[in-house]
């Protein structure tokens, strides 16, 4: 079997969605082809913040997205030390959310045309099309082909189409990150609060979602040889770390959340600020977005967000190739516009994402390093960036 489309993305979690969305609205249609058997709502929640959502007021979906979750009003920062617990309290500037990701990414499927998401979608393998031509050919696992005028990588950290374009594999940290929610029926004593615990060898963070839904999620620098890939498992684990350093609060909360919200990671993926500042993120008419592009680690919130972005400036830029096309000068002169398209985006984006990267990176070195100059450099570097007063989440990529 063969078929030919006009713009493939691939990949159908938070950034294909996005892409695929943002795409509509300009009036492009798009194929988003899936590998999973129906969408991936798996994933417990997402932290959302003030850039994030101008994305999904251009989206169209951000008045239904926010009922689903309160808003987050201040930072409680809390460092356990031996001499007693340092604190302070500092207020979120802008608007802060945590989404479940099912709420997230079937909000946004609903509203991508009936038919757009192809699931039980394997990409095998990618080449060129024709040579002189621009375009790519996918082949699918059950050898069913597919040419494509462009192409879109939102297929992550091991992205098929990022191993076309060349880029150097994604690296990985031994790292234990533990996410969930628990519900508390008859609602939970801790405000619009979000505290950031930060104790021996671990992170504690916890988040209102509702009235009745906190997200919660236990980093551990050093799990040790008792290390396991089940996330019951790792809770116990992680419980007996807890034991006699947190409150009896926190305790609970890790112990009882909803079954179905339980994540656990044992690697931290990222692509470090250097690589994504010398790759080339475009082929022909073939890019990336998301984590494909740009994979992060969770220490400043941002990966969902950023992914929104890059969407949104995409589709952006290829609405305007679209126009300048105007539907004359045939395939060879629609692909031309394309490429110079996706070369827009990615010259737009790069110094965005490379901040975020250097931030991300930063960050996650601070928190698991014990070389006291190595800790210096990371604070002189984060507050070069403005860490300490969300710098990263004041930015604006522009209307779609």
């Amino acid at each position: 079997m063969e078929a030919v489309h006009g713009i493939v993305i691939v990949g159908g979690g938070i950034c294909g969605l996005a892409t695929a969305l943002a795409l509509h609205r300009k009036g492009i249609p798009s194929l988003v082809l899936e590998k999973s058997e129906t969408l991936r709502t798996e994933g417990g929640s997402i932290g959302v913040h003030v850039n994030g959502w101008r994305v999904l007021e251009q989206l169209g979906v951000a008045p239904e997205l926010r009922k689903t979750a309160d808003v987050v009003t201040e930072f409680h920062d809390v460092w356990q030390q031996k001499q007693g617990n340092k604190s302070v309290v500092v207020p979120v500037r802008g608007e802060l959310r945590w989404l479940k990701r099912r709420d997230l990414v079937e909000t946004m499927a609903k509203n991508i045309p009936s038919g757009a998401i192809r699931f039980s979608c394997h990409i095998a393998a990618i080449r060129p099309a024709n040579p002189g031509s621009h375009g790519v050919v996918l082949t699918t696992l059950d050898g069913s082909i597919i040419r494509a005028k462009a192409l879109i990588g939102c297929d992550g950290s091991n992205s098929v189409v990022a191993k076309y374009l060349g880029l150097s594999p994604a690296k990985s940290t031994s790292r234990m990150l533990l996410r969930g929610y628990t519900r508390y029926p008859h609602g939970h004593p801790f405000g619009p609060h979000f505290l950031r615990l930060r104790g021996n060898g671990f992170f504690v963070g916890r988040s209102p979602m509702t009235d009745n839904l906190v997200n919660f999620f236990v980093a551990l620098w050093h799990p040790g040889a008792d290390a396991t890939k089940d996330a019951s498992a790792m809770k116990e684990l992680v419980l007996e770390k807890l034991k006699g350093q947190c409150s009896d609060e926190i305790i609970e909360m890790v112990r009882d959340p909803e079954p179905d919200s339980l994540i656990l990671l044992t690697k931290i993926w990222y692509r470090p600020p250097w690589q994504v500042m010398f790759s080339s993120f475009r082929r022909g008419t073939a890019t990336v977005a998301g984590d494909a592009m740009h994979v992060m680690g969770s220490y400043i919130g941002q990966g969902g967000s950023a992914s929104m972005e890059d969407a949104l400036v995409l589709a952006r830029s290829l609405s305007r190739a679209a126009a300048a096309a105007g539907g004359s000068g045939g395939d060879e002169l629609c692909e031309k516009k394309i490429s110079a398209a996706m070369g827009e985006y990615v010259r737009e984006r790069r110094l965005r994402i490379v901040r975020l990267s250097l931030e991300s990176f930063t960050m996650g070195t601070l928190l698991a390093t014990k070389s006291l100059l190595t800790k210096l450099a990371c604070f002189a570097i984060l507050s070069l960036l403005g860490t300490a007063s969300l710098g990263h989440t004041k930015y604006d990529c522009g209307r779609l």
